[in-house]
């Protein structure tokens, strides 16, 4: 019997046992839409921030207290965290970089954050308030879709004015526009003078659509804090990041110790992001990659129970020729073919899968998660169908004739 036969021979006896042959596949079903899926979630992540950064511009420059990367260029560290809840930062720093570097800084934004509770009519909501000052709807490229930002002279008077998020005007006003009407923030009124446009965000971190945009100044004054969150700094040219970099490092660094700030571009937080992403994409896909393990012992369980129920068959195909490789090679297609088969339908589901969380979650299915969960389901059927192939193999004509 040439190998060419066998194909039909090993896809005939799956089919022939369609429930059995699902089942046995099913491990191997689960552990590709699960790898596939997962990893095409984490690409998806790094693809959909990279966008969002890249929206930004690449001439921002960020100041922030403490060192956010770590030791070993990872986010947190003790002494970062506890730097970030001491007033470490101060307006003066930000005003003698804007003065002492106009050749090489356009324009930049201080930020603070406080949490308050924001009510409308009978609608509560616990906010973020995000201070800014006027210059951030040009760094960031954040018009309002209605009303207007605050201008200067407002934001130094400490107005009691505020631009809300989509997401928080919704949750707060539902259909109801919400220029020029009065919130309360902390029993407080302040009067919508904005509304933005929809950013996105969230998975995880924070989401500036559900933001409450305040004057930085209104938030010092009426909420009882010092705290300035970071420096944002916007380059002329993004040619000059490295020496805009070294300008506002010995800037501040007059006032505050190297280990008290951190300069950085949006190139060192995403490469960072990425790289806690890509280790986050990898352990979630060996999690799940459990599966295909579970599922090949399956493959192996069955295929050697089909050894023991076809034994006079195999003794028949030895009396008439067949030998030992070609019954190997048999049992060995018959497993592969369930793996391959429970993996084309375990990518199916995952790329399903995928269409399906699109609308609320970033997912992207790429020919590398593809190639390698096929790889593997196909590696899969092979390595747990060696033992039970071995199996029928040395199988003695006579005695499997004779077998009952």
């Amino acid at each position: 019997m040439k190998i060419s036969k066998i194909f039909p021979l090993a896809l005939k006896s799956i089919l022939l046992n369609k429930s059995r042959s699902f089942l046995t596949m099913l491990g191997v079903i689960i552990g590709v839409g699960s790898v596939v899926l997962l990893t095409s979630i984490g690409t998806g992540l790094q693809a959909y921030i990279t966008d969002q950064f890249a929206s930004l511009g690449t001439n921002i420059l960020y100041v922030v207290p403490g060192n956010p990367f770590g030791e070993n260029g990872g986010f947190g560290g003790e002494q970062s965290m506890l730097e970030s809840t001491k007033p470490v930062l101060k307006r003066r720093f930000y005003d003698q970089v804007i003065r002492n570097n106009r050749d090489l800084i356009k324009d930049g934004v201080v930020t603070a954050v406080n949490i308050a509770e924001a009510k409308y009519a009978k609608t509560t909501k616990k906010a973020t308030l995000y201070g800014v000052t006027s210059s951030y709807e040009s760094v960031y490229n954040s018009p309002a879709v209605k009303g207007r930002w605050f201008t200067k002279v407002e934001e130094e008077k400490s107005e009691r004015i505020v631009l809300l998020g989509p997401k928080i005007a919704e949750d707060l006003f539902g259909k109801v526009d919400p220029i020029n009407k009065n919130i309360l923030l902390n029993g407080q009124n302040y009067t919508v003078i904005g509304l933005l446009e929809e950013k996105g965000g969230g998975f995880g971190g924070p989401s500036f659509d559900s933001y409450i945009y305040v004057p930085t100044e209104t938030l010092f004054k009426y909420f009882d804090t010092e705290l300035i969150d970071s420096f944002i700094f916007e380059v002329r040219d993004k040619d000059q990041i490295k020496e805009a970099t070294r300008a506002i490092e010995k800037t501040i660094g007059k006032e505050l110790d190297d280990d008290e700030f951190s300069v950085f571009d949006q190139t060192q937080l995403l490469t960072t992001i990425n790289s806690i992403l890509g280790m986050l994409t990898i352990g979630l896909g060996g999690i799940a990659a459990i599966s295909l393990v579970v599922g090949g012992i399956g493959i192996m369980n069955i295929m050697l129970v089909s050894v023991t129920e076809r034994t006079r068959e195999i003794g028949l195909r030895k009396a008439l020729g067949a030998t030992p490789n070609l019954i190997l090679a048999q049992f060995l297609i018959e497993a592969a073919l369930l793996s391959v088969i429970g993996g084309l339908i375990g990518l199916l589901i995952a790329y399903l899968g995928s269409l399906a969380i699109q609308p609320y979650f970033p997912a992207k299915v790429t020919v590398g998660a593809v190639i390698l969960a096929f790889g593997v389901s196909t590696a899969v059927g092979l390595v747990f169908g060696v033992a039970p192939a071995k199996r029928a193999a040395k199988l003695s004509p006579i005695e499997a004739l004779r077998y009952e």
